[in-house]
């Protein structure tokens, strides 16, 4: 590749339109958290710049939950009455008063803006595939084939610390075969854990083969140290390059971390861009690894410490699960978070808070892959894919109810019975909330309906919130402590404002099924699952789930006051940005 081929998505004609998709979204999304008060203007609306002077002008349709559905070919930008390009940059300069962007976060986000630009550019660049093609495509075509990233976050794509050359060998977009540097790092420093029945010599060996891990033990040797003394650490390229060799020198100068080179195996990187699924055997583990870049607000780490207790909470998980008839009935699975290594630089421990990215350096987990859980004529589709749009305008989730056969409303009952049901029960029954965003949930299809879910990102994203649950020791970290009046929010947020919000306007749009009767819908669901549970009446009264209204939980507000540490993970419910509510769409049903 040559170094103008690097940048060839970057076309005026490309960033036009990136820049034009990127200030819609902040527009809709601005307005929806109330950052911005678009006024009425004949039959669109203006945005005014800090001084007053530019306006932005635009037509919407408002929807449930207060969602702005920002026309894109709408937008304007005029200063003095003069017309003005779409400039995102621009965009953010003009209102950085009103977002309240501080000097120190303005520069850094401009640079995830920037990312994201050149992100959509690159999308913008491929062929096009439409929705329908798409709902036929396998796995990870789907997987590299969404186009948005987070439905929420405006700049959800920043990536920062990925050149170019690392976007396209990276990004889940690109679809780069990649392999994994392999370490072997000192038992004195490093950790291996495991689920029941996991022993770490035949769990490398089935996961790497004989005769790599072979291959391995000679490096080791050649240097006269014996691999009984090691335990092997996956790496993302991008890690070693860029941090390992160089924040953890002294670790490679005294033979604690030894380089044993690529493993054999190509993996792809799904969404969540630290994660890896295995395309030479996709029935093996995906492994999940450390990477200090900062993406939508952290850095993409993975703490040694909390990679100890992993397998055990993914295994409790599990049981509970299993041991459960409702959660049982709906076909929810975990995928599980098997084996987990992570080592610890003594020193930066020394050094460091225990949040801090420092200690995030180097770990990496084995999570199950859903291919192996397949029946016959079952596919497997991302839940993000629900709420991918095509060029066209056309929706994944619409092409999945036409390729099903059923009316729309049937499609999505059977959708909410998977992955909603078991939400509401974990939550009244357990007080086990997770986080079932478009990219921690599998959709299991047949024939374009969703059979069942399958939700993942376990150890990190799970928590239990009542004070008095019992709770094995390996599992006590799960417990967190939210007021009585949040507890819902869990629901509220994740799940209806980040999620069905888009999902229901989209089909809207594309006059599949009306808002009123999405919604109606999701009532139905809810309803059906409160009158299987009786016993758990007194908390369906407790926690009222057809409450009027709910508080309004904004996330673009987090990122813009701190791009770099949205949330303190010490306390992150204490972290919340709540301005106002929003009326509840399934209240009157």
């Amino acid at each position: 590749m040559t170094l103008a081929d690097a940048v060839a998505h970057l076309s005026p004609e490309r960033w036009e339109k990136a820049n034009r998709l990127l200030i819609r979204k902040a527009l809709a999304e601005f307005a929806h958290e109330r950052l911005i008060t678009p006024e009425e203007d004949g039959d669109g609306y203006v945005v005014r710049s800090d001084d007053g002077l530019t306006r932005y002008r635009f037509t919407a349709v408002r929807r449930a939950l207060d969602h702005w559905q920002v026309a894109a070919d709408s937008v304007s930008r005029t200063r003095d009455g003069a017309e003005l390009p779409l400039a995102a940059l621009d965009f953010f300069i003009e209102l950085k008063q009103t977002l309240g962007l501080g000097d120190e976060i303005l520069p850094v986000y401009l640079e995830e803006i920037s990312a994201t630009l050149s992100g959509t550019c690159y999308k913008l660049a491929r062929p096009p595939v439409t929705a329908a093609e798409l709902t036929r495509a396998g796995f990870q075509a789907v997987e590299a084939g969404m186009t948005e990233g987070h439905p929420c976050f405006v700049a959800n794509n920043g990536r920062l610390g990925f050149g170019v050359h690392d976007y396209l060998a990276y990004a889940p977009e690109t679809a780069s075969p990649v392999r994994l540097v392999w370490l072997a790092a000192h038992r004195s420093r490093a950790v291996f854990t495991a689920g029941v029945g996991i022993e770490y010599g035949s769990f490398v060996r089935e996961e790497l083969g004989v005769r790599t891990v072979e291959r391995f033990d000679g490096v080791l040797r050649d240097r006269g140290l014996d691999p009984a003394d090691y335990l092997l650490i996956p790496v993302h390229p991008w890690q070693w390059w860029n941090k390992l060799t160089v924040t953890f020198a002294a670790e490679v100068a005294r033979g604690h971390l030894v380089c044993l080179g690529e493993g054999d195996d190509e993996y792809l990187a799904q969404q969540s861009v630290r994660t890896f699924f295995n395309r030479s055997h996709p029935g093996k583990h995906y492994v999940k690894t450390a990477l200090s870049v900062l993406n939508m607000g952290f850095m993409r780490g993975l703490s040694a410490a909390y990679m100890e207790a992993t397998p055990a909470i993914n295994d409790w998980l599990a049981r509970l699960i299993e041991n459960d008839p409702v959660l049982r009935s709906t076909g929810l699975s975990i995928i599980r978070e098997r084996a987990a290594v992570g080592y610890r630089h003594l020193e930066y421990e020394k050094a460091t808070g225990r949040h801090s990215p420092y200690r995030k350096m180097l770990a990496a987990l084995w999570r199950e892959s859903p291919v192996a859980s397949l029946q016959e004529g079952e596919s497997l589709a991302t839940m993000a894919a629900l709420l991918h749009v095509d060029h066209e305008g056309a929706s994944f989730a619409a092409a999945l109810a036409e390729q099903s056969g059923l009316g729309a409303r049937e499609w999505l009952r059977s959708y909410l019975r998977a992955y909603l049901t078991p939400l509401l029960h974990s939550f009244y029954a357990y007080d086990l909330v997770f986080m079932p965003h478009g990219e921690n949930v599998i959709l299991v299809l047949r024939d374009g309906v969703v059979r069942r879910a399958v939700y993942k990102d376990i150890a990190e994203e799970i928590a239990v919130m009542d004070p008095d649950a019992v709770l094995p020791p390996a599992v006590e970290r799960l417990r967190v402590d939210v007021p009585e009046e949040k507890r819902l929010l869990s629901l509220f947020t994740d799940v209806f404002d980040c999620f069905f919000r888009f999902l229901a306007a989209n089909l809207a749009t594309e006059g599949v099924l009306a808002e009123d009767d999405f919604w109606r819908t999701v009532a139905e669901v809810i309803r059906e699952y409160q009158e299987s549970a009786p016993q758990l009446a007194e908390k369906f009264e407790r926690y009222d789930i057809f409450a009027p209204e709910f508080a309004l939980s904004c996330l673009n507000r987090l990122q813009l006051r701190d791009n770099r540490q949205m949330v303190d993970l010490a306390d992150p419910s204490g972290a919340l940005q709540l301005v106002g509510t929003l009326r509840n769409p399934v209240a009157g049903f």
